[in-house]
């Protein structure tokens, strides 16, 4: 029997995380966006929580046990322990979405800046989203908050994205802030990625223009050898078939 490795694992739970994302994203937006909800519907979606941060759990740890360095892949996927252990980043799980871009119809995104730029496009809506629930979430029943509205959290989580922070709103509670600076992090990340994207984008345009083949420029040189002769011959009164105009031809 074929041992498992970390990536046949990865290929086989794949989908069962995209899946738990996707319930997870449903289940949070309707915590979050429809207050007073009656108390089983509450403890369903809490259910839904729990399945998948515990699937996500379960992932974690298979790929710490399947690791052939098992140290070395805790130091370097910090960001999913953090995520299985912190409640307050669980929002981040919606980046598990992202594995939907491999299902795209490859004709669509022929070049890998557009592939580059799907990811950078489909992320910062994915940041952004669950960076605005999370927020509402957090400040929403905090005393003298101003975060209070989705529009709000919305636009909050957009100044915070993009680092322009107008601070027409904020947060005050300890949550909202570690939400807040998740936010700076990911936008510089971000902004970063979609400059690096047009800067390659740009660099790959002026340099697909084909350089001119030898055939090509003696083609081109011969047309205007061609043309300076004919515009001599008209000068000198000679049609092209070697008569003038006034001698007669037959």
């Amino acid at each position: 029997m074929e041992r498992l490795t970390t990536q046949g694992w990865q290929r086989r739970a794949e989908w069962p995380l995209t899946v738990a994302a996707v319930a997870f994203l449903v289940s949070y937006s309707v915590e979050v966006l429809v207050p007073g909800l009656p108390a089983g519907v509450r403890l369903a979606l809490r259910a839904v929580d729990l399945l998948t941060w515990a699937m996500f759990v379960v992932d974690y740890v298979a790929r710490v046990l399947l690791a052939p360095r098992r140290r070395s892949f805790v130091l370097r996927h910090l960001l999913d322990l953090l995520v299985v252990v912190l409640p307050l980043l669980r929002p981040l799980r919606l980046l598990r979405l992202l594995v939907l871009l491999r299902y795209l119809d490859r004709g669509a995104i022929r070049t890998l800046q557009g592939r580059v730029a799907a990811y950078v496009v489909l992320a910062t809506v994915l940041v952004l989203y669950s960076g605005t629930l999370a927020g509402l979430d957090a400040e929403r029943d905090a005393p003298g908050s101003t975060i209070t509205t989705f529009g709000t959290a919305l636009w909050w989580a957009l100044t915070t994205i993009t680092t322009v922070g107008y601070g027409d709103v904020y947060p005050v509670t300890t949550q909202g802030r570690v939400v807040a600076g998740v936010l700076m992090v990911a936008g510089v990340a971000l902004l970063g990625a979609v400059t690096a994207t047009l800067s390659s984008a740009l660099v790959a345009r002026v340099a697909g223009s084909p350089p001119e083949t030898p055939q090509a420029a003696a083609t081109t040189e011969l047309e205007a050898e061609v043309a300076r002769l004919t515009a001599l011959l008209d000068r000198h009164g000679i049609a092209a078939d070697g008569h003038t105009p006034d001698e007669p031809r037959g």
